[in-house]
Formats: structure tokens, C-alpha cells, sequence
């Protein structure tokens, strides 16, 4: 997604035994949130089952755009022998030897009827790009290969027109014809509209012609984290030209850049190159300021190109080192990563020491574990998230009264606290009141009472669970001149705090996350069963084209494997946001598990 930040045109490779699959779906609406042209390459012709007719209906239909096929396909499967120029009137025979040879012949008679009619469909959707070309075309009047040449053109960068092809990649069969279509029909960098951005304040409107001379400006798309050249920063310009060894400004951060050497890659090669231009994509090594999204450009011309947002993820494992001890290494390796893949999000979990990494899915999560482990020496291993429960009460108690005495020769201690303890709304926290009126209690002891309470709130009586959304008056309380201190009276307010938490009906509440489930309308029924299944309370549904989104509130440990369940429901063709929202009462019987289970780890 965000590497059609630097595309000026897609080719959409199709499986042509597979069909339209879910990446389709989501690499084509990728391409029209950038408005990119677009070809469609329906590939592996070759194969049993291949059926380019079909896919190419179902593609159309998908999509909803006209069928536009410049190529047809002569044969398929093991008898897949070449191309035909539907515009040309040409057939290309291919060597099946994976040289990409090929010969220039008449159309085979058996498909001279088929190629006849599919010519003039496309030459009709062709000439709907023009309408000096469409009157002519109405009125019978023949058009020039050029004419129809320039308005395909014309089409296929306008959007107009999403141009067919087949072949078989592997052989090299229809590679040429795809490539030839390439060069001439998706605009060069110099054929683009300008770029549009902003001021870095955000409030003025900012364009960049793609033309050497005009001031400087490149998209940093993507970041290489490279445990020994460093970091690797890939970056797109669209205006003005940038020379090796200088400086650059970044818009976002309001920083000035020191670079070394452009580098062209080419696969695993590096060249240097003196200069980029309109188009160019390079690489630059060790860029202190710069992350992926960020603007590089004139400091005298700023402007900011905003770079889309990342996939949300919808994910998460608990992150765990095989080698003790190891754990800093496993989250610096990580951070790393965390710059090459904006989806990617890396946390500690104050209450479990958890490392938790999120992703986009199952799959990404293990990627990012095989290139920790190739890149960085690192091995991990990933485990369900524990579920952040919390404690709380139900009632309010007054007039709790704890006494800490302890005397075994010489000084001995003395702390009574008189605690009126209260419940309080959801997601509240806690809340410290002093309230005392007399000299009972000297106020210096105030604060280790408050200590003694938040250290107390840790760890829960029920399953050890932090305890939170009370309310805590210390109104009264005893001292003595000799034996209280600090100490004495945190110890005090700690039991004092546990003993009203018993008498006031605690209770073990859970993290409910806000869902949101895209999904056909055909996989409704099942995924709105599966929601009630997981104990989530559906709030409400909208339409999004050929799609449903039902939103719900549903708990966190529900939803530890979602990701994957929802993927098996809707044949991969369903995807989910996630987010906390509130915290809730967990039913008694649930709850008995938990406090069971946290009890068998004691």
C-alpha cells in the first residue's frame, strides 16, 4: 500500500486457474485510493484449469469496469501457444522453451469469429475516451491505428480505460506484448499531473510539477533496517533534482538532513548514482531525522505530502526470547523492524512485563519472526496475550478500621487508619481524598498512606489483578508520639484498603474492545452468529459498496484469535478493526475460571 506512494502504474497479476482472490480485492482498492492506471496481466495461462474468459468476466464484474482485452489468449493449459493482438489483428506463436521468442502470424481461423467480435467491443470502449473519435466511429467512418492508439492512451491514464492481457510469466509467454504496453500506455513520471501536498502547517494547498528544475521534493515510502549497512531509506522524488553528499530539509520533523551517497538498488546490487530526478526511486544510508511518510524537500520551498495511513493491526502475541536473558535484544531487534513496517506496533504491558507485538495478521506476525531471526540472530516464540483484567467492588463500606501494632523490644510500630472506601464509575481509576479534621494523625503520614494505598492496588484479592474505579476518604485514624512512622502507617493502609476491598463485594471486570467487521453481504448470518457466540453485543450496521460493516462491542478474550476465525468463516475475504473501548463486569461463572486459574499459578 504504501509502496504505490511511488508508482505511477499498476499491473494487476490475476491468477487465471484462481480467479479474483481477497489480495486482489485489496491491492485493487489500494490502486484506487491512489488513482493509479492500471493493466490487468491474467497470468499462468499455462495451467490445468486456466480459463481467461472467465476470470476476465469476473474480474469486470468485481471491479465493475468493462471488459477491455488487447490480448486473447491462443489455447490454454498445456496447449497455452501464444497471444493475438485483438487491435492489430496479429497472433504472437511463442516457443514454450521460457526464451520469450516468439513469431508473428495470421490468427488461427477458429478464433478469427471470437477476435472479430471482441475488436469491436474494444474499440468502442476505446473511442468512449473521446467524443470527436466516438461521432466518427458512430458514422462509420474508419479510424487510424494511430487514432486508436493515442485515445487507448488516453484511457488507460485517465482511468477510463483498464486494459486485458494474458500470458505465462514463467515461460515468458505475453511478456513482451505486456511490457510493449507499459512503455506505451502508463504515463512516464513526467506525464503525471502534479503532486499535491500541503504547507507544513497543514492549512495551504501545495503542488509540485514533476519537472527537473522546479524545487525539490521526495516521499521517504519505505525504510530497510539492515543490521549491518544500518538503516536504509527509500525515497521517491517528484519535483526538482536532488545531488549526492548534501542536505536536504525534512517538512515533517523541521529538520535539516545530512546525506552521503544515492544508491540505486537493483535486487541485492547497490550502485551510486550522482543525482535523482522526477521519477527516480534511490535509497540513502543512515538518515538520522527521516522515518517512512516523511517529506524531504527545499527548505526556501517547503511542502508536505501526506503518506497514507497504515493498515490498523488486528493481531496481537505476547513476544517471548527462547534465550533468557535476551529480552532487551528482542526489543531493540524489533524497533528496528518497527521502522521498515508502519503496521507493525511494539508495547510493554506494565501489568504483565508482556512484550506484545500487533500486525495485520497471523502470517505477518510469523514473517516478522523469521527476519528477526535471519536479520538479527534473534529467536522468539509467540504466545496468546494474557487478558489485562481488573478488580474493583460493588459497594461502598464505611468506617473501616485497621490497627498495626507490632512491639518486640526497643521501638516498636504503631499506625491505625479509619477508611471510607466507595465504588466509582468505569475507567475512573482511583481517587484519594485526606479528610482528616483533628490531630490524630500528624499530616506528615498523609503521604505514606497514600503510598501504602497505591502499592496495595497493585494486586488484588481475587486473582492478583490490579484494582481499580474506587474511591478512598481517609477521614481518621491513631498515632503514637514514638512508635509511628512512615512505614507504620503504609502497612496500615495497605491491610486496611485489602480488608474494606473483602467486605465491598469485589469483583473481576474485563477489556471490552470496539469491533468494527467488514465482511460480503453473503458471510452476514455466519458472522453475526459467531459475534453473538463470543458474547458481543452487536450496535449497528452500514453499507460500504458489495459490504457490511457491523459494529459491536465484544471482550477482549473473545477475540485473542479473531484474526483467524474470521478468516476461515468468510473465506479470507472479511477484515476487522479493533480497539479498547471500556471495561465491563465478567459473568460469575467466567470469573471463577479466572480466579481458579490464577490461584493453580500461585
Amino acid at each position: 500500500r504504501a509502496a504505490l506512494q511511488a508508482a505511477d502504474g499498476v499491473v494487476v497479476v490475476i491468477d487465471a486457474t484462481a480467479g479474483v482472490k481477497v489480495g486482489t480485492e485489496k491491492v485493487w482498492a489500494f490502486t484506487e485510493e491512489q488513482h493509479l492506471p492500471r493493466i490487468v496481466f491474467i497470468n499462468k495461462m499455462d495451467r490445468e484449469r486456466a480459463d481467461f474468459f472467465k476470470v476476465m468476466e469476473e474480474t469486470a464484474d468485481a471491479f465493475e469496469i468493462k471488459p477491455t482485452p488487447l490480448f486473447l489468449p491462443i489455447g490454454a493449459e498445456d496447449r497455452f501457444a501464444g497471444v493475438v493482438d485483438v487491435v492489430k489483428e496479429k497472433a504472437y506463436v511463442y516457443d514454450k522453451d521460457g526464451s520469450g521468442r516468439f513469431e508473428t502470424d495470421a490468427i488461427p481461423e477458429d478464433m478469427q469469429e471470437t477476435v472479430a467480435e471482441w475488436r469491436e467491443k474494444v474499440i468502442e470502449n476505446v473511442v468512449e475516451v473521446n467524443d470527436d473519435l466516438m461521432e466518427k466511429y458512430l458514422e462509420g467512418e474508419d479510424l487510424s491505428p494511430s487514432e486508436i492508439e493515442e485515445t487507448l492512451v488516453e484511457g488507460i491514464r485517465s482511468g477510463a480505460v483498464i486494459p486485458m492481457m494474458c500470458g505465462a510469466a514463467v515461460l515468458s509467454m505475453g511478456v513482451p506484448q505486456l511490457m510493449d504496453l507499459i512503455v506505451l500506455g502508463l504515463p512516464s513520471p513526467l506525464d503525471r499531473e502534479p503532486k499535491e501536498g500541503v504547507s507544513p502547517g497543514g492549512e495551504e494547498p501545495v503542488s509540485r510539477s514533476p519537472l527537473p528544475d522546479a524545487p525539490f521534493s521526495a516521499l521517504a515510502f519505505k525504510t530497510i533496517a539492515d543490521p549491518f549497512a544500518g538503516k536504509l531509506t527509500l525515497i521517491r522524488v517528484f519535483s526538482g533534482t536532488m545531488a549526492a553528499d548534501g542536505t536536504t530539509y525534512n517538512a515533517n520533523k523541521e529538520a535539516k538532513e545530512k546525506y552521503g551517497q544515492l544508491l540505486l538498488i537493483e535486487g541485492k546490487k547497490q550502485q551510486s548514482v550522482e543525482a535523482a530526478g522526477p521519477g527516480d526511486i534511490v535509497a540513502i544510508a543512515k538518515l538520522k531525522e527521516t522515518a517512512t511518510g516523511d517529506t524531504l524537500c527545499d527548505m526556501d520551498d517547503p511542502v508536505i505530502y501526506r503518506p497514507v495511513e497504515p493498515l490498523p493491526p488486528v493481531i496481537s502475541y505476547a513476544v517471548e526470547a527462547k534465550v533468557k536473558g535476551s529480552e532487551d535484544k528482542v526489543f531493540s531487534s524489533l524497533n528496528k523492524l518497527l521502522e521498515e513496517d508502519p503496521t507493525l506496533r511494539l508495547e510493554r504491558d506494565q501489568t504483565t512485563s508482556e512484550i506484545i507485538l500487533s500486525g495485520t495478521g497471523q502470517i505477518h506476525l510469523e514473517t516478522i519472526c523469521e527476519r528477526l531471526s535471519r536479520k538479527f540472530g534473534v529467536e522468539v516464540t509467540l504466545n496468546p496475550v494474557k487478558v489485562p483484567y481488573r478488580e474493583t467492588i460493588k459497594k461502598a463500606v464505611k468506617q473501616v478500621i485497621y490497627r498495626h501494632k507490632k512491639q518486640s523490644g526497643g521501638r516498636g510500630q504503631f499506625a491505625e487508619v479509619h477508611f471510607d472506601v466507595s465504588p466509582l464509575e468505569r475507567d475512573k481509576g482511583f481517587e484519594f481524598e485526606e479528610a482528616l479534621t483533628g490531630m490524630n494523625v500528624p499530616r506528615n503520614f498523609v503521604p505514606a498512606v497514600e503510598k501504602g494505598l497505591n502499592e496495595a492496588l497493585q494486586t488484588g484479592i481475587l486473582a492478583g489483578y490490579p484494582v481499580v474505579d474506587l474511591k478512598v476518604r481517609f477521614y481518621d485514624g491513631k498515632s503514637h508520639d514514638v512508635d509511628s512512622s512512615e512505614m507504620a502507617f503504609k502497612i496500615a493502609a495497605s491491610m486496611c484498603l485489602k480488608k474494606a476491598i473483602q467486605e465491598a463485594t469485589p469483583i473481576l471486570i474485563e477489556p471490552i474492545m470496539k469491533v468494527e467487521v467488514t465482511i460480503p453481504e453473503d458471510a452476514m448470518g455466519d458472522v453475526m452468529g459467531d459475534l453473538n457466540g463470543r458474547r458481543g453485543r452487536v450496535l449497528g450496521m452500514d453499507s460500504l459498496g458489495k459490504y457490511q460493516v457491523i459494529k459491536a462491542h465484544v471482550p477482549m478474550a473473545e477475540m485473542l484469535t479473531y484474526a483467524l476465525d474470521l478468516n476461515s468463516i468468510t473465506g479470507g475475504r472479511g477484515s476487522f478493526t479493533m480497539e479498547h473501548s471500556h471495561y465491563e463486569e465478567l459473568p460469575a461463572q467466567l470469573a471463577e475460571k479466572v480466579i481458579a486459574a490464577a490461584k493453580e499459578k500461585e
